[in-house]
């Protein structure tokens, strides 16, 4: 297809925001759409925010964050998403992004993609939902996507290669790095830092470590966040949920099963940095 020009992200939390600022700091024209006003005035607050630590550390000058701002939309209202590519960043639920890029398929033409920013869920799964699977792929940034250079382009069996090589240009444009995977459960990343977060909280379920100790061991040895940092950054509900997505896809292995203290955490609703309260106070 021809050269992006127009980027449509769907869904204003903490990744959505993050991902529309990113494409309009790229100098694509940025939808940024959510069914809830609310969600969009404080994605806007968070983009601004964001925007002025840039000028305050002479990152951007106050001219360019105008202009940044200016190329992104707020709307609540799906007609307006109409863009080369349309990146959902909406809730981890297979059933709801379907339903979404189906209602996007309708506003737009047959030349769109529609990228999905899952950390875990099928590719294949959703593209059997809709009515076009050569444009589906996965786009999955990492929190804050603002920062984090990583992007994983997940291929499913039906994604296009044009698709596919539209989304890493695209990537590259967005000066992110994009590693390109087939779909498969966990992704690479996923798959791969479970053992991070389970190793962890086995030592805590077992008393063998405090939290705070095994986080400052991990960052002495190299990582630049311990996993309850990190879990906490990334919300409890989205980790566990992806624990719970790549240990089902697996058939279940005694390795991965899903932690018992982070189902508590999530039960009793502390959620990290989102809800003041994880492993860690906020």
């Amino acid at each position: 297809m021809s050269s992006i020009q127009s980027i449509c992200v769907c869904g204003a939390g903490t990744m959505g925001s993050g991902i529309a600022q990113v494409a309009a700091q790229a100098g694509f024209t940025t939808i940024q759409f959510d069914v809830n006003e609310t969600m969009l005035e404080k994605s806007k607050a968070s983009i601004e925010k964001s925007l002025q630590f840039l000028v305050d550390k002479q990152k951007i000058t106050n001219e360019e964050k105008v202009q940044i701002f200016r190329r992104i939309q707020f709307t609540a209202n799906i007609k307006d998403c109409i863009a080369n590519v349309c990146i959902e960043a909406i809730i981890e639920k297979k059933e709801a992004k379907i339903s979404l890029f189906n209602d996007l398929w309708k506003v737009n033409n047959g030349q769109t993609i529609l990228a999905t920013n899952t950390s875990s869920i099928s590719i294949n799964e959703i593209a059997e939902g809709l009515e076009s699977a050569t444009n589906i792929v996965g786009m999955h940034f990492f929190n804050p996507a603002t920062i984090m250079k990583l992007v994983e382009v997940v291929q499913g069996n039906s994604t296009s290669i044009a698709t596919v090589e539209t989304i890493v240009a695209l990537c590259k444009q967005m000066k992110k790095e994009p590693v390109v995977c087939k779909d498969a459960p966990g992704f690479i990343v996923n798959r791969v830092a479970r053992h991070y977060y389970l190793e962890a909280m086995k030592l805590i379920e077992q008393d063998l470590a405090t939290i705070e100790t095994v986080d400052v061991i991990m960052e002495a040895t190299g990582f630049k966040m311990g996993p309850f940092k990190l879990m906490d950054l990334i919300g409890m509900d989205i980790n566990f949920g992806v624990a719970n997505i790549v240990w089902e896809a697996l058939g279940k292995p005694e390795r991965l099963t899903p932690s018992i203290l982070q189902q508590q955490k999530v039960q009793s609703g502390k959620l990290g940095r989102k809800t003041g309260e994880g492993f860690y106070m906020y």
